[in-house]
């Protein structure tokens, strides 16, 4: 079952957050929203300048590769040894990352989610896209996210062919339902299990109210921002409203017997491809009700319902591949042809820094 596409779903996204300072919307985020016209139809795109810089990684190279990176030495605790050579490396790269000049940029297709859905462009609309964009932004860097090995090998050669480097990014995890259903693992039967006598009742979108957008917001920052890390896009309750009055995000709610939202998961969907770019749960409830498989399975139920690939971002691979899902690297494409030649060389070094070394570590420890 295919969902609405990007193009028809653009001009609502734009509307519904240009009232707003973005800040309001996404604490941690400077950057300007625009509508950039495309030979399909309209995307969103953000625009941001060096100056802008620190700010969200979902805006900002040089957090996603440098400062993102050091949070993620967590996974190395284990391993000393590597954890300290890693962070002299990360230190070490950190004023080629600047110096890339790709924190002063444009990025189309920009949902402002952690994963974007690639919108299936030909060659010669990527050529024609980007083209108009250095008519417009002569001295700015153009770049895509959220393009994977697996879903979007096609797209990467396309990329390539316009001119474009890929930088790696992170391992992620896919759940494919499009054709063949994949067979039940015994995992994911066990939090079938969990899910039937969890004690929650499920709400649908119809029945998410005003009132439930700050618990919303209050269950992911539990998750994403104090168990993981602060750099994750910070998600206010009028962003959360945005999402849902618009129906960009399908939000589906799990309250106990009382009514209290405890656990919250929110798709995003676009041809045929879903995202959950909305997770959160009570952290203080996660050890007695396993919430967090609760949620996983409830997406993985919906995604074989609706035969469509599942993205499940990076994160708890262990977990994920023990339910069937597959991994893949997601690279962003940046556009820097245009820019000064020491920029250029910095991003020939981090790319060749990220595909020599950084895609290896991702793949050995499943980062």
């Amino acid at each position: 079952m295919a969902a609405p596409d990007a193009f028809s779903m653009s001009r609502r996204f734009a509307e519904a957050l240009g009232h707003a300072p973005m800040p309001a919307l996404i604490a941690n985020l400077q950057t300007g929203l625009q509508l950039l016209e495309t030979p399909r139809g309209p995307l969103p795109m953000t625009a941001n300048a060096a100056k802008d810089a620190p700010t969200c990684y979902i805006c900002c190279p040089s957090v996603a590769y440098a400062d993102y990176a050091a949070e993620e030495l967590r996974n190395f605790r284990a391993m000393p040894a590597l954890r300290a050579l890693l962070e002299g490396l990360i230190g070490l790269s950190r004023p080629l990352v600047r110096g890339m000049g790709l924190d002063n940029q444009v990025q189309p297709n920009n949902w402002l989610f952690s994963t974007n859905i690639w919108c299936g462009f030909s060659l010669a609309e990527l050529q024609a896209i980007t083209t108009e964009l250095l008519a417009l932004f002569p001295d700015t860097a153009i770049l895509w996210r959220s393009l994977n090995d697996y879903g979007d090998a096609a797209a990467l050669d396309t990329f390539r062919q316009a001119g474009y480097r890929l930088f790696p990014a992170r391992q992620i995890y896919l759940y494919d339902c499009r054709n063949d259903l994949p067979p039940l693992r015994r995992d994911v039967k066990n939090d079938l299990k969990v899910l039937e006598r969890g004690g929650l009742d499920h709400i649908g979108p119809e029945a998410i109210r005003p009132e439930h957008y700050a618990r919303i917001a209050d269950l992911y920052g539990q998750l994403y921002l104090q168990k993981y890390t602060a750099l994750n896009p910070q998600y206010q309750p009028e962003f959360i409203r945005a999402m849902h009055e618009t129906g960009i995000v399908e939000l589906h709610g799990f309250c106990d017997k009382a009514g209290e939202m405890q656990a919250v998961i929110g798709f995003f969907c676009q041809g045929e491809v879903m995202t959950a770019p909305i997770i959160g749960y009570e952290m203080a409830l996660q050890p007695t009700l396993s919430l967090y498989r609760q949620l996983v399975v409830f997406g993985m139920l919906e995604a074989r319902k609706r035969r469509m690939l599942y993205n499940m971002s990076a994160g708890a691979s262990t977990f994920k591949r023990s339910r069937g899902a597959l991994p893949a690297i997601e690279y962003s494409a940046a556009y820097n042809r245009h820019l000064p030649h020491r920029a250029r060389l910095a991003g020939r070094v981090v790319e060749g820094l990220l595909s020599g070394l950084g895609v290896p570590l991702m793949k050995r420890f499943e980062l």
